[in-house]
């Protein structure tokens, strides 16, 4: 997932990533602020801070750090399910007298190790192929792991729609019955008056 967004100074951002359990998650981003003078986004924003938070499906705080304006961050997810990210600026300047806006380029990686191409360099041929096939190894158990989070979350989705259509059923079952019940009652009800009156 590599995207950017706009934020105010001290405003908070966050995306939601749905992670498998025992993850790992890698994020980098760069903070570009607004300038008032030349109309455009500067290339860096010295100075300027950001907090970092994740939080889990079960409201815990898995992360809460603070970064430079540039940086790297990763977690392990500990549970499977929607996983918040969190990033917003430690600016000391008073939003009224900001006058900018910062742009907050995100990258995420979920269960992908990066490779090190200084290590494959600094190691012989034989080494880095080793290596290699080691960090496919690791991707492919990772794709394992998505695609049985997947299959658990069809799983989940299909008893919830039979649970729901089942429910429809038997919803639609009780209305008959009541409808029926309520023509039967109408029509004995019409019958006992008009015997009553001596019209039939």
């Amino acid at each position: 997932l590599a995207l950017y967004f706009h934020s105010g100074e001290r405003e908070e951002k966050c995306i939601i990533e749905d992670i498998p359990t025992d993850t790992l998650v890698i994020g980098n981003y760069k903070v570009q602020r607004w300038d008032i003078h030349k109309h455009e986004f500067l290339e860096s924003a010295p100075g300027l801070g950001m907090f970092v938070t994740v939080t889990t499906p079960s409201a815990e705080v898995l992360l809460s750090k603070l970064y430079g304006p540039e940086g790297t961050f990763s977690f392990t997810s500990h549970l499977s399910g929607e996983h918040i990210i969190c990033l917003q600026s430690n600016s000391t300047r008073f939003i009224a007298f900001a006058g900018s806006k910062l742009r907050i380029h995100l990258d995420i990686r979920v269960g992908e190790h990066f490779l090190d191409e200084s290590v494959l360099q600094a190691k012989d041929k034989v080494n880095a192929v080793n290596f290699r096939l080691e960090h496919l190894i690791e991707q492919i158990h990772h794709i394992s792991k998505e695609q049985n989070y997947e299959r658990e979350r069809e799983e989940k989705f299909r008893k919830t729609s039979e649970e729901t259509n089942s429910n429809i059923l038997w919803w639609a079952i009780v209305q008959t019955l009541i409808l029926i019940s309520i023509g039967i009652w109408q029509i004995k009800s019409l019958r006992d008056f008009f015997i009553s009156k001596k019209l039939v």
